[in-house]
């Protein structure tokens, strides 16, 4: 469980729910109808008839009007969020051509899969050294109503939560652990610790209701200022890992020659003739440079 766990959050005034509509279609055909026919009264006085048929007509024309502001369209994975002289009312997520109360407002509000990708930021990691670290977060609207009255912007909250987030995150552990037991390391559990950072972000984010599908680290480097020195004992790390298994490499083909030499009984050798021998194996084994032969004119107590 992260530390923002702890935080309180003030609970969300307000949650999605759905917009008393209709189909747009059938209400748009009314509409055009009425207009058409408030138009078509209203010069009907233009023939001798009672001059009261133009105020019928004007009404009629104007109700066909009225009817046609409540038409909306809605595109595919996107909402229209309905207020009603200021208040939420609920929302439309069904695309196409709708109807709703012409009073209403209605706002548009993208329900599209994004991606948001934080620029590279210099943090200290869990020992104290500078990195620099990115990443990118994959989220989608999921509750348009707090997406649009719980905050300002909800991109822009989205954009500062993730930032914060990854500062916390690689404030916690260190860049490397280099070999020391089984602490986890921004390196080399990266998958385990962009888990934890999904999970850090989706608490920061559901005020807004968005909802986190993934997220990856797309930057992580040891800060310029301590790169080289960092790179050097990675180095000396690598080299120290590699001579350890040479050794326990020249070790085990040492302890074979002895054993075979005892079991065929090629030669028979005193402990000083073998820890002789032993010292010429490992030597030839264990260096990095091609061993020069010496020939040994005499015995080995010379």
């Amino acid at each position: 469980m992260t530390d923002t766990a702890n935080v309180i959050r003030p609970a969300p005034q307000y949650r999605e729910r759905t917009a008393f509509g209709s189909s747009g279609i059938p209400m748009f055909c009314v509409s055009v109808v009425l207009f058409l026919v408030g138009v078509g009264v209203a010069l009907l006085p233009l023939l001798d008839l009672p001059g009261v048929l133009v105020a019928v007509g004007v009404v009629v024309a104007l109700a066909g009007a009225f009817l046609s502001l409540g038409l909306t369209m809605v595109a595919p994975n996107e909402a229209q969020v309905v207020q009603f002289f200021g208040r939420y009312v609920g929302t439309i997520r069904t695309d196409g051509l709708r109807w709703v109360n012409p009073l209403t407002v209605r706002k548009a509000v993208s329900t599209r899969i994004r991606n948001h990708e934080t620029s590279v930021m210099k943090v200290n990691d869990a020992s104290g050294s500078p990195i620099e670290i990115a990443a990118v977060v994959v989220w989608q609207v999921e509750d348009t109503a707090r997406a649009s009255f719980e905050v300002d912007d909800f991109v822009q909250f989205v954009s500062t939560q993730t930032e914060a987030a990854v500062r916390h995150i690689a404030g916690k552990y260190p860049y490397d652990s280099y070999g020391e037991g089984e602490v986890p390391s921004l390196r080399d559990s990266a998958d385990a610790i962009t888990e934890q950072l999904s999970k850090e972000v989706a608490e920061r984010v559901d005020a807004a209701g968005v909802k986190v599908v993934e997220s990856r680290f797309t930057h992580l480097a040891y800060a310029p200022e301590i790169a080289r020195a960092m790179l050097q004992r990675q180095q000396a790390g690598a080299l120290i890992a590699a001579r350890a298994e040479i050794v326990e490499g020249a070790v085990t083909v040492v302890d074979r020659a002895l054993e075979r030499l005892s079991e065929e009984d090629v030669v028979d050798l005193d402990e000083e003739r073998k820890a002789a021998m032993v010292s010429n194996l490992l030597v030839v084994l264990c260096s990095d440079r091609p061993a020069s032969p010496v020939v040994n004119t005499g015995t080995l107590y010379q």
